[in-house]
């Protein structure tokens, strides 16, 4: 029974140091990015582009409720538009 648990463990351990690693991975490469970002781009201009970002994600706020608000109306819409026909 010691043995099944400690297999259980090692593979478990395994499993978390993967994960670090990977996670690790991401963080340095995060970190490479912003480094090139603050060398390359004077502040001025990553603060431009800081303002961009968040209008292109302001439009597609406003795109995305557009579209979100027309498939409501349409049920709406639909039944409205309907006509009942009395069969005699």
């Amino acid at each position: 029974m010691d043995e099944n648990r400690n297999g259980e463990m090692e593979s478990r351990i395994a499993r978390l140091e993967a994960q670090l690693r990977s996670s690790e991975r991401r963080e340095s490469i995060e970190t490479a990015f912003w480094a090139v970002m603050h060398n390359v781009f004077p502040q001025e201009t990553r603060k431009h582009m800081k303002a961009a970002g968040r209008e292109q994600l302001l439009a597609a706020r406003s795109y995305l409720d557009h579209w979100i608000a027309r498939m409501d109306e349409a049920p709406a819409k639909a039944a409205a538009e309907r006509e009942t026909i009395e069969v005699e």
